[in-house]
């Protein structure tokens, strides 16, 4: 018997063994015969790619599901992706501080470290720290460098996606061009002795948006997250995407002008960055005579109660607020998430007096502005969701299932 053309096969051709375990992974089609009807394959060749899939780890049977039949008969044997076969290494880096962590491919956090770690270092010796830092934890998360199967890296600042190439980074000298993909993958076997993996990069916004959508806002399909920490960026999610624009750029709300003659860090004037992020609160938090030195600085005055850095905070709050009317009023997000140092009641306050004043009412109808649930995991999770998408998606997984000879 022959299969019939597959329907969720790619370029219309028939069905693969990626397009059978996307449909596993996502839940839409969980047992044979299932898959039999999604795809329109027959349930020998629907064997034949599940056995593959098998044989190579990634999937695993589960309970039995309900019988279907009204004439009774034993129940169906459920099929599960087995996220247990893999981890992923993942970091978030700030400017002055960084994340790291060990992740199963579900994005459970096996292990985690966080520590200073200042980007104005450099790319070289930044990369090779954090080398160290993913062959402790795997040491600390009782699994192998050979389990390792790639790793994803947030960084402050924009990012082209198709190189992995940092692109005029505002606050991170040094990094302009800089190949992040070859240094890290050589720190990783440099501090492991383990054959180099798949290196993603992307923008921290960006995948903290991500993190948080496909963890706690899957049904919303238009996510906005706005970091506002030593800078501030915006991360954008529509339809379950992240939304880059053509070359990384999209979401940099930092680099808005707001009407001020601020000298910023990219070294023009005006930037919204320049007056309203956690590094512009802490400046003028220092002028006062409080030792403040950047968002973090702030983050703690805040949750310190300092009344001086509430109401800046709260005046930061507005000038994004500002800003946001129009991203809301173009994008009409479902949910606006804030997020990084400045994200307390303060700045939520601040944000929330200018946006419902300046937005359209039909924008803001159906929103929510709400604040981080996984903070300073967000990256971390998003990071990892990236490389497995990346590596189990159907076209990819047709490669790697060539490469291991299955």
């Amino acid at each position: 018997m022959t299969g019939q053309p597959g329907r969720t096969g790619r370029g219309g051709g028939q069905a693969g063994a990626g397009d059978l375990l996307a449909l596993v992974r996502t839940g839409r089609a969980t047992t044979r015969g299932a898959l039999q009807q999604a795809t329109g394959l027959s349930r020998a060749t629907v064997g034949q790619r599940l056995d593959r899939l098998f044989r190579a780890g990634w999937l695993r049977e589960g309970a039995g599901g309900p019988v279907d039949s009204p004439l009774g008969g034993r129940p169906s044997i459920t099929l599960e992706f087995d996220d247990a076969h893999a981890v992923v290494l993942t970091a978030d880096l700030d400017t002055r501080h960084a994340r790291a962590a060990v992740l199963s491919l579900t994005g459970e956090i096996l292990a985690e470290h966080a520590g200073p770690l200042a980007v104005e270092d450099g790319p070289d010796a930044v990369l090779g720290e954090l080398g160290g830092w993913f062959a402790e934890l795997l040491e600390k998360a009782g699994r192998g460098a050979d389990e390792v199967c790639g790793t994803g890296l947030a960084v402050p600042g924009p990012v082209d996606s198709e190189t992995g190439l940092v692109v005029q980074p505002p606050i991170m000298p040094g990094w302009d061009g800089y190949d992040i993909r070859t240094r890290l993958s050589k720190a990783f076997t440099q501090h492991t002795g383990a054959a180099p993996v798949p290196v993603l990069v992307d923008n921290d916004a960006n995948l903290m948006a991500y993190g948080e959508q496909r963890t706690g806002y899957r049904d919303c399909s238009a996510f906005v997250l706005v970091k506002v920490s030593t800078g501030i960026g915006a991360g954008v999610v529509v339809g379950g995407e992240i939304f880059r624009g053509v070359d990384g750029g999209a979401g940099d709300i930092g680099h808005i002008r707001v009407g001020s003659e601020a000298l910023c860090r990219c070294g023009s004037r005006g930037c919204l960055a320049a007056v309203a992020s956690g590094g512009a609160v802490a400046r003028r938090l220092a002028e006062t005579g409080v030792p403040a030195a950047s968002g973090s600085d702030v983050r703690d005055l805040l949750a310190a109660g300092h009344p001086g850095a509430a109401a800046l905070a709260r005046e930061a709050g507005r000038q994004v607020g500002d800003v946001l009317a129009t991203v809301v009023t173009l994008l009409n997000p479902g949910v606006l998430m804030i997020a990084g140092d400045l994200a307390g009641t303060s700045f939520l306050t601040g944000v929330r007096e200018l946006l419902y004043q300046r937005a359209l009412p039909r924008s803001t109808a159906r929103l929510d502005v709400v604040t981080s649930r996984l903070g300073d995991r967000a990256g971390l999770v998003g990071a990892g969701a990236m490389v497995v998408e990346y590596l189990y998606a159907p076209t990819r997984v047709e490669e790697r299932l060539q490469a291991l000879g299955v």
